[in-house]
């Protein structure tokens, strides 16, 4: 028999993937069984249970997609040379997730990937994890700010990267939940609230 290419496996096991994320997007977590997602993706029981025993792997997985996207941006932003001005780090996020608040945007399923959090131990520990790693990105974005002068050299950069980091999830919860606001409107009020700590520059 011949072997199958690491090229075939990767791109079997997308397609199981993006059949379960479908799947979650318009029935969630909870109302998807595994058959849903094997319909969905039309591969065999056997081809679906081979890459993935449980619908918990499946789950932890497009976490692992919607974390890392926003992993990497976050990266880029906080390592940005020159460095970038808070406003326009904060502008490039935003900017990120009016990309993905979408009917199909990853930011949908991140919602849901709290919610399970909550009753599923080893996925809690999964997003406590990247999400405190997302919180040390900004962290590190405002000790930037602080040693190029845009803040204050007293201001402390672990309060103030949390509280940069909390307007984000802040965002986009009300974009898909509440119909806004726009971009404009919050970076407005991202702009006004950096002035009052102050901000120099």
């Amino acid at each position: 028999m011949p072997r199958v290419s690491d090229e075939h496996l990767a791109a079997r096991r997308q397609q199981i993937l993006d059949a379960a994320r479908r799947c979650f997007l318009r029935n969630g977590f909870h109302s998807t069984s595994m058959q849903d997602v094997i319909n969905e993706a039309g591969l065999s029981v056997g081809a679906v249970y081979r890459y993935f025993r449980s619908k918990n792997e499946l789950i932890t997985s497009i976490a692992e997609t919607v974390i890392n996207s926003a992993d990497q941006l976050f990266v880029e932003i906080t390592k940005h040379d020159p460095p970038l001005p808070l406003v326009a780090a904060m502008d490039r996020a935003l900017t990120f997730v009016d990309a993905q608040t979408g009917p199909d945007g990853i930011l949908r399923i991140a919602i849901q990937v709290w919610a399970e959090s909550l009753r599923d131990p080893a996925l809690a520990e999964f997003v406590n994890e990247k999400y405190t790693g997302f919180r040390n990105h900004f962290v590190a974005l405002a000790e930037r700010a602080r040693d190029t002068g845009e803040l204050p050299s007293d201001a402390d950069p672990e309060a103030m990267g949390t509280a940069l980091f909390g307007l984000i999830p802040g965002y986009f919860l009300q974009r898909i939940l509440a119909d806004g606001p726009d971009r404009a409107t919050y970076l407005a009020g991202v702009r006004a609230l950096l002035a009052a700590t102050p901000v120099r520059g």
